[in-house]
């Protein structure tokens, strides 16, 4: 049975997966927009939406700043975590509560037909 397990395997094991997504999430933020196939992309879409609510923690307080950023470089590269609590890069989300991406279906890659898409923020 396949009763309340989540996510997509993506033909990789666990550490592959967490290395392939937090990878991809520092390209994101540094680059604000990715190609990369439909089913990565739709994975990726749901852990950007945690990372970004802790990275807006941090414009409320000091303190929360601080743990803020103790958080998200257990699972983020340096660069991408100054990049993602600096003050221009969380206003552009201040009314947002969610939805902070958007995936975008392109046509089907050339050599193998795999399904691609482009992830992007929305605001």
């Amino acid at each position: 049975m396949n009763h309340r397990k989540s996510g997509r395997i993506l033909s990789r094991n666990r550490n592959q997966r967490r290395a392939l997504f937090r990878t991809m999430f520092g390209s994101l933020v540094l680059h604000e927009r990715i190609e990369t196939t439909l089913a990565k992309a739709k994975e990726l879409k749901d852990k950007v939406d945690p990372l970004m609510n802790k990275a807006k923690k941090s414009a409320v307080d000091e303190t929360k700043k601080l743990n803020a950023i103790r958080e998200l470089r257990r699972t983020l590269p340096t660069k991408t975590v100054e990049k993602l609590v600096s003050p221009e890069f969380i206003s552009r989300f201040e009314g947002r509560t969610g939805g902070y991406v958007r995936v975008v279906k392109l046509e089907a890659r050339k050599g193998d037909g795999a399904k691609m898409a482009v992830i992007e923020f929305v605001a």
